[in-house]
């Protein structure tokens, strides 16, 4: 792969990751949803007149994790591996919307689309997370890469394993949809970052890692 190519697909990466986030927002926000009392996915549930926003965003968010795979691919070839499948699991979330308040158990009856867009969500989130660890153990990266994936794991990982305790402690509520949000805003946070970081070339990463 060019120079060219890998700063091409990271500015494509920081592109649909702003364009998508802004999008889901913009559902999650303006949507009838419950608020910070239920998951981010409501915003997309059949009955919800933004579910095409909501899905727009979650397609471009998909786009935007395989295209930072590809950007990464060369420095960090199992972190792009992870983000890959990132990508793939975030589009089946959205092309599969839950029901009526995204039910999971243990607490809910769920349909089998809420096992399988709540199962694509949990491993689309992990697989992100998972790469950041990657990228840190890919020496190829470079010292400033690995310093953004490392503050990016430090506060990803105990928020995504809060997210889990709580799903499975007290179910759905407003713990839950607030650590949702944390942990899928430091998620993108560390996309555009990293996205940002490749769209320069190689000599002004290092002269920034400085």
């Amino acid at each position: 792969m060019t120079e060219l190519t890998r700063r091409m697909a990271a500015a494509g990466a920081a592109g649909g990751m702003l364009g998508g986030t802004v999008a889901v927002v913009v559902a999650v926000a303006a949507g009838p949803g419950p608020g910070l009392t239920g998951y981010v996915s409501e915003a997309g549930i059949a009955d919800s007149g933004y579910a095409p926003t909501y899905r727009i965003g979650v397609f471009a968010l998909s786009a935007a994790l395989l295209l930072l795979a590809v950007a990464l691919a060369a420095a960090a070839r199992p972190a792009a591996v992870l983000l890959a499948a990132g990508s793939f699991c975030t589009m089946l979330s959205g092309a599969v919307t839950c029901s009526d308040g995204c039910p999971l158990p243990p607490f809910e009856r769920a349909t089998t689309a809420d096992l399988v867009h709540g199962g694509a969500s949990v491993v689309a989130v992990a697989s992100v997370v998972f790469a950041m660890l990657a990228v840190v153990l890919c020496s190829a990266a470079g010292p400033l890469l690995r310093r953004v994936a490392a503050v990016g794991a430090l506060v990803a990982l105990p928020l995504a394993a809060a997210v889990g305790l709580a799903m499975l402690v007290v179910g759905r509520g407003a713990t839950v949809g607030v650590l949702e949000r944390l942990l899928l805003a430091e998620i993108v946070g560390w996309g555009l970052a990293t996205a940002a970081l490749l769209t320069l070339p190689p000599a002004g990463r290092r002269a920034a890692a400085r």
